[in-house]
């Protein structure tokens, strides 16, 4: 039982196994790696009979992983859970936006946590992966932005550098699109500096914090917001 995972839920937590990031620092290898013992894991019938059980004891699942958008069967379990009466809670990497925009056409998921692991600059180190591209990351940000999920304010910590980006204003030397693209869906407060210093191993940059509160209402009305 979690009264933390999933905010606002008595929950349980369900790890799936396997992700498509080798993040040097993932603290849940063990379900990661091809080569981990798997001599532990349940399948998913002995986590619905678990859910069964706990029934008006529990409230909410989060699936957490690895990566739990990366295997379809995982996408039955989540609608078997749902038909169970629990509200689904799902942390993901952000890999798979076409995936996650079907769940929430389906009304599968009532929460989304993206682990959005770095900047632009060194997001594939971070991530472990060589010549890795944002872009689908940036579709399933782009998504949950546009309130496809209730969502009120995301806290984000980022490289100084793309935190100012996004905070700066018309007329300033970092003011662009990725200003402008964030500050129509949300008013940015910049938090707090990070120095580099209280990291290990320490980066080469500092850090910062920024709160992000979505718009109720937009600053301008456009006629395409796809463009």
């Amino acid at each position: 039982m979690t009264l933390l995972d999933f905010p606002g839920r008595v929950a349980c937590t369900v790890f799936s196994s396997g992700c498509n990031f080798r993040c040097p620092f993932c603290h849940n290898a063990g379900l990661v790696l091809p080569e981990a013992d798997r001599s532990m894991l349940l399948d998913q019938a002995e986590v619905l009979a678990f859910l069964r059980k706990r029934q008006g004891l529990l409230d909410g699942v989060c699936l957490t992983g690895g990566e739990p958008l990366l295997f379809e069967e995982n996408l039955g379990f989540m609608r078997e859970i749902k038909a169970l009466g629990y509200a689904i809670k799902l942390d993901t990497n952000g890999q798979q936006p076409k995936v996650l925009e079907a769940l929430v056409a389906e009304n599968l998921i009532d929460y989304v946590a993206v682990d959005a692991k770095n900047g632009p600059k060194r997001y594939g180190e971070t991530v472990g992966v060589p010549g890795f591209k944002l872009d689908r990351v940036e579709q399933t940000l782009r998504f949950l932005l546009e309130d496809h999920i209730p969502c009120d304010s995301i806290t984000i910590m980022m490289q100084k550098e793309v935190a100012e980006r996004i905070e700066a204003g018309p007329g300033s030397k970092t003011y662009g699109a990725l200003s402008v693209a964030v500050q129509y869906y949300c008013e940015v407060e910049y938090v707090t500096t990070v120095p580099k210093e209280v990291f290990h191993p320490r980066p080469k940059v500092d850090s910062a914090v920024l709160r992000l509160d979505l718009r109720k209402e937009k600053p301008v009305e456009l006629i395409d917001e796809e463009l």
